[in-house]
């Protein structure tokens, strides 16, 4: 199994274009990650956070949408949602995606029966990514 990941994905206003579902649809087609969990939450005005089941979405996104039917592999528990809640603004929608980097599978299985363990991990953020880099462009222009 690859490196596990996780992301949340908020949607101003509630409003879900779906440009991004068939790149998430590639990618599970062309093997790169796997989904494990996804769901959909609304965050009232009041602050309460719902679940919306995958088989209630309606629009022309649906098609994309049923790909993903029954991705529920039980790592999303409520505790996961009572976090995503706390980063998603009142009156959002948001998409909570746990996902298998399965590309790293093989590289990882082979690391292993080497004998080799992993001792760290990590993500740089991409604004910090951005700051790091934009003094190297701006010298360079």
């Amino acid at each position: 199994m690859g490196p596990i990941d996780y992301v949340i994905v908020e949607f101003p206003g509630s409003k879900m274009t779906g440009e991004g579902l068939p790149l998430l649809v590639d990618l599970v087609d062309r093997g790169i990650i796997r989904i494990l969990d996804l769901l959909f939450v609304t965050k009232d005005l009041d602050g309460t956070l719902t679940a919306l089941a995958l088989s209630d979405a309606t629009g022309e996104d649906v098609p994309e949408l049923a790909v993903f039917q029954g991705a529920a592999s039980g790592l999303l528990g409520e505790d996961d949602l009572a976090e995503a809640a706390s980063v998603i603004e009142p009156g959002n929608s948001a998409g909570v995606l746990i996902y298998e980097n399965a590309w790293a599978a093989p590289f990882a299985a082979a690391l292993r029966r080497g004998g080799a363990q992993m001792v760290a991990s990590g993500r740089i953020p991409l604004q910090d990514l951005m700051e790091a880099l934009e003094p190297a462009s701006a010298g360079g222009a």
